[in-house]
């Protein structure tokens, strides 16, 4: 009896110390799993920082920049996980072989099915590697427009001018509009009476434009001077002139709603004449080609006819 219990009593303690060896494995691959989390977000933070001494305070270069760090995080995160998920479950006794070929046999079945979500993210790779959209970029993809908060693989998020927050899968983007790449025009359409003196018109035009390339809060935004384009149609009611300024990038829409502004007082003070849309009645013609009169009556003088 006493053999066999001291045979009993070794064969527990090599399993308990089986047990405390497999703990301990298990405890320091979480910990290097752990290390190598803080490692990496170390590392790329000071690519970030070396990155961004390089960019010379380029804000296209900065934004690209950032956008990149947030993808390359969220990508080590999940490649330091799942390896240590499968290692840590390899210390467990459990066979990751048959796992690995049945999330092989998976993803083929899910891919059949999930065809949209693969999509999204080769998109999303191919979009951040062309350097298409980043965030603190105002684009407009699938239908909607606003600001870039947030880029990642799956889709882009962006807000627009009413606060409305829009996500966009990168699998339906066919087409991305930047609008805050390099710089941007101020397009400006105005319209003024057909009795109006045009050359006079665009004088003052260009003068207000002057002016404003003149002004410490607004000429700094300027790149150029304003850019008059000419008369670009006529419409029922007014002659079209149409101008343009180049500007830092998304400074377009400020730009050109102080330009109206001082536009609309210049030409208060001139009496340039803007039209109100207005109708043209025809009453017709006779065959001997005279015309019938127009009778126009008051609604007052119309209701008293008719009761009468």
């Amino acid at each position: 009896m006493g053999k066999l219990s001291d045979v009993l009593g070794l064969a527990n303690l090599k399993e308990l110390l089986l047990v405390s060896q497999t703990a301990l494995h298990i405890v320091l691959i979480l910990g290097l799993a752990w290390v190598l989390l803080r490692v990496s977000e170390k590392a790329i933070r000071m690519l970030k920082a070396y990155l961004r001494s390089q960019a010379d305070n380029n804000l296209e270069e900065l934004k690209r920049i950032e956008t990149l760090s947030r993808v390359f995080r969220y990508i080590a995160s999940v490649i330091i996980s799942v390896v240590a998920g499968m290692v840590v479950l390899s210390e467990m006794g459990v066979s990751i072989a048959p796992i690995l070929a049945t999330a092989g046999v998976l993803g083929i079945a899910v891919g059949f099915g999930a065809q949209s979500l693969i999509k999204d993210y080769f998109n999303g790779f191919f979009l951040l590697l062309e350097n298409q959209v980043r965030q603190g970029d105002v684009v407009e993809v699938g239908g909607k427009g606003g600001l870039v908060e947030e880029v990642t693989l799956r889709y882009i998020k962006m807000r627009d001018y009413d606060g409305h927050v829009h996500f966009i899968p990168n699998g339906i983007i066919t087409t991305v509009t930047n609008m805050s790449r390099g710089f941007a025009y101020a397009v400006i359409d105005v319209g003024v009476a057909y009795r109006e003196d045009l050359d006079e018109v665009m004088d003052l035009m260009r003068q207000v434009g002057a002016a404003m390339r003149e002004d410490a809060a607004f000429g700094a935004k300027m790149l150029e001077t304003m850019e008059m384009a000419g008369v670009d149609r006529w419409d029922d009611s007014a002659v079209i002139i149409r101008c343009r300024f180049k500007v830092l990038p998304l400074e377009q829409w400020g730009i050109r709603r102080e330009y109206l502004r001082r536009l609309k007082r210049a030409f208060d003070l001139h009496g340039v004449e803007i039209p109100y849309p207005h109708i043209t009645v025809y009453p017709g013609q006779l065959k001997d080609g005279s015309a019938p009169p127009l009778q126009v009556v008051q609604c007052g003088e119309a209701a008293k006819a008719a009761q009468g």
